[in-house]
This record gives C-alpha cells, structure tokens and sequence, in this order.
C-alpha cells in the first residue's frame, strides 16, 4: 500500500527525491470492471453508512449537563437521570464501533485488488481508479472522524461515565437497561480502544486504515 501511495507525491524541487510518475486519475468517470464489481459493491455500501457516521459524530451533542447534575447529586433520581440522557449517545458511539468493524473486514479486500496480481503500482492506479478512489474516501473518512472526535471532548466524557455507571451498577436495573439497548457491559472493553485510536488516524493507528 506505501508503493501505491508513494506514486502521488512528488517534489520537484528536490533532485533528490524519489522517482515520481504521472498518473491521470479521473476518479469522476471512474468506473469498475466487472472482476472488480464484488468487491465494488461492498465497500460502497460500507462507504455509505460511513457518510452517516460523520454526520452523527459532527452534530453530537453530550450529556454534559446531566452528568455533571449527577456528580454533584448522586441521587438514583439524579443518577437515572444522566443515565438516560447517556444511554442514546453510547448507542451512537456503538454504532461507529461497529461501522469500524465493517471497515476492518473491507480494507483488506480492497487493498487485495490494488496490490495484487501481477500488475505494478503505477499500472493498479491507471487501470482501478473505481478502486483507487473508494480508497481514498476511506482514508478521508478516518481523518474527518478523527477530527471530529477530537473537537468533540464530550464523546469520551460521555463514555467514561456510561462505564462508570457500569462498573457501580449505582443505577438498579443498569445491566436490564444496556441489555435491552444492545450495550451490555461486556461491549464497554471493545468500544472504548476504537475512539482512543482514532487521535492517531493519520499515523495508521486507527485500526479500521491498517
């Protein structure tokens, strides 16, 4: 994949530098081969759930407010309280989790057509630019998350007090709730790695661009 991406950086200033190669990629009439229609189609429909994700992540609102209600006033009423403003927004949170798992099962797949066969580098990108460009909108999609994420410090705050709660069980029919909400405790340990990593997305440690 570095060979692949090395082939769209050049400097021309410096004599020095790598060899670089002039590739035409028309990624607006790009379309697929019918041995790369598979794989096309399903990272497509990865891809549009992706422009979903983005869209909750750049509009979240947290649950600041009934939080910090309840760490003043650890009340069960105060406590309920939070818990059900939390609740919908670690839904949302999950749902990227699992998107992530989607991409996690795609990527290699569609890196397997780019790097694959016998074709070299150059020839992948003039030949597979449907291809090409999903790739790319992935990479876009890991760093426009990563930036939400960032500007959003209520994604984590919100988190950190769902497992709170969790652990403390200080709400009395927690695990009946998160049961019912598909959010049980055994999900806290995989969901919380998944928005850690996305602060090192432009250095691969994302796992859903490795």
């Amino acid at each position: 994949m570095g060979k692949l991406l090395s082939l769209l950086s050049r400097d021309d200033s410096n004599c020095c530098a790598a060899k670089s190669y002039d590739v035409f990629l028309d990624f607006e009439n790009a379309a697929p081969t019918e041995t790369e229609r598979a794989v096309y189609d399903e990272v497509e429909r990865v891809l549009r759930e992706s422009e979903v994700v983005l869209d909750e992540i750049q509009i979240y609102r947290g649950a600041g407010k009934e939080i910090r209600e309840a760490i003043a006033d650890p009340s069960p009423e105060v406590t309920a309280k939070a818990w059900a403003a939390v609740l919908p927004l670690v839904n949302k949170l999950k749902r990227c989790y699992e998107h992530s798992m989607e991409l996690d099962k795609i990527v290699p797949k569609l890196l397997g057509q780019l790097v694959g066969g016998k074709l070299n580098p150059t020839q992948h990108l003039e030949t597979q630019q449907a291809l090409v460009k999903q790739l790319a909108e992935i990479l876009e999609f890991v760093l426009k998350f990563d930036e939400y994420k960032m500007k959003t410090p209520a994604i984590q705050n919100d988190f950190s007090y769902y497992r709170r709660i969790v652990s403390r069980q200080r709400v009395d029919s927690t695990e009946n709730i998160a049961g019912q909400h598909g959010i049980g405790q055994p999900d806290v340990p995989v969901l919380r790695p998944r928005h850690a990593h996305a602060q090192g997305a432009e250095r691969g440690d994302l796992k859903v661009c490795q």
